[in-house]
């Protein structure tokens, strides 16, 4: 395929980054994705009897937390400028977070508020799996629009180019000699392998470990940081930094490291004998009909 009809097959996106002065479209998706995110994390603990109360209390502290994490990993990543700027550390509304530093933030967070308050862990962190999975699908919708992380040129014909000149992706710092050529969507990927990841969990939830705690969970902690190996591969908005990877590829390959054997031992574990109860302590609320 000739090189200069590249342009005629990639996808035009034109929009401004901000909705207005105060508001992106990375911003918007985010809180959509956080605000879906609890309820279908809610939704699922009703499937298995998870304490109401004590899943939005987790909810709340999870959320927090991951956006710390998810600053600091960021600014970890770029501490070169920012050890010149701190405190651009705190302007949030400029942007820069790691969405592995969200993940990993949110559930340490969590996991750490529930082991305090005596709440079930394993549970919580299965239910907690599937709303990670779809704020983090939401969340990506705001990247393809803004334009958000730099990806490789390609000559395929879903390819995007970005045309409106305050777009992160209308001049990509990390290959100018190649900017306003297509790129691969490569965020858009992720969200696809996303949806279909949350497919598969709740097959796994609700059929294949149903009465095992936590292995959702460990699939999903696994085959995310999998995912995201292979797809940085895609990106170049983050430099390499040790063993020939990028930062979200050597987080992806601890994490894994620490997924994969958690997971068989969990695997190894006799399956729950009854299904689980609402705690004894709590009595569900008795609604009659009018």
């Amino acid at each position: 395929m000739p090189f200069s009809l590249l342009p005629l097959l990639a996808i035009e996106i034109p929009w401004s980054p901000n909705i207005v002065s105060v508001l992106t479209w990375h911003g918007l998706f985010t809180a959509i994705g956080i605000l879906t995110g609890v309820q279908l994390a809610l939704r699922m603990g009703q499937r298995v009897h998870y304490d109401p109360d004590e899943a939005y209390t987790l909810a709340l502290v999870g959320v927090p937390f991951g956006i710390l994490g998810a600053r600091t990993l960021y600014v970890a990543e770029h501490w070169e400028y920012y050890s010149q700027s701190p405190l651009s550390i705190l302007a949030l509304n400029e942007g820069g977070i790691s969405v592995w530093g969200a993940v990993l933030g949110g559930l340490i967070g969590a996991a750490l508020f529930a082991k305090w308050r005596g709440y079930p862990i394993a549970r919580g962190l299965d239910i907690a799996s599937f709303g990670i999975v779809i704020g983090l699908a939401i969340g990506r919708l705001g990247d393809l629009v803004n334009g958000e992380h730099c990806a490789r040129v390609t000559n395929l014909p879903w390819a995007v180019t970005y045309t409106n000149p305050i777009s992160p992706g209308f001049v990509c710092e990390a290959q100018p000699d190649v900017n306003f050529l297509p790129v691969h969507p490569a965020t858009t990927y992720e969200l696809f392998v996303l949806l279909a990841m949350m497919g598969v969990m709740y097959w796994l939830f609700t059929r294949v470990f149903a009465r095992r705690p936590a292995l959702t969970f460990f699939a999903f902690l696994y085959g995310y940081s999998v995912t995201r190996f292979f797809l940085t591969m895609l990106r170049i908005d983050s430099e390499v930094i040790a063993f020939g990877l990028r930062t979200p590829q050597l987080v992806s390959v601890l994490t894994a490291i620490v997924a994969l054997p958690l997971l068989l031992i969990a695997l190894r574990r006799p399956p729950e004998a009854v299904e689980p109860t609402m705690p004894a302590n709590r009595i569900p609320v008795q609604r009659t009909g009018r």
